[in-house]
């Protein structure tokens, strides 16, 4: 989708014309990402990024909290246990 925006010089001159559609879409990323309306995984999609880490790293850098809860936890640590069963059973 295509959108045109009017945006006033007096805020135009802070940004490198270049780079606008990119970095508009980085701030509505890192924006959604914020208010959880899209996850991790979309914001790597949607601008491209190389792998988890580097989706980390630019919330990181955007000042853009991971979220992670006690749900995410509890997910972590089934999964965790379940691999620890696979290979105790793998090893006998």
């Amino acid at each position: 989708m295509q959108i045109t925006l009017d945006l006033p010089e007096e805020l135009l001159q802070y940004f490198d014309q270049d780079h606008l559609s990119r970095e508009i879409l980085e701030a509505l990323a890192v924006q959604a990402y914020q208010t959880e309306k899209i996850t991790n995984a979309q914001v790597g999609r949607i601008l491209g990024l190389p792998s988890r880490w580097a989706v980390d790293s630019f919330l990181k850098q955007h000042h853009a909290d991971l979220h992670y809860d006690e749900a995410d936890l509890e997910s972590d640590r089934e999964t965790l246990r379940q691999l620890r069963a696979n290979r105790a059973n793998s090893a006998s």
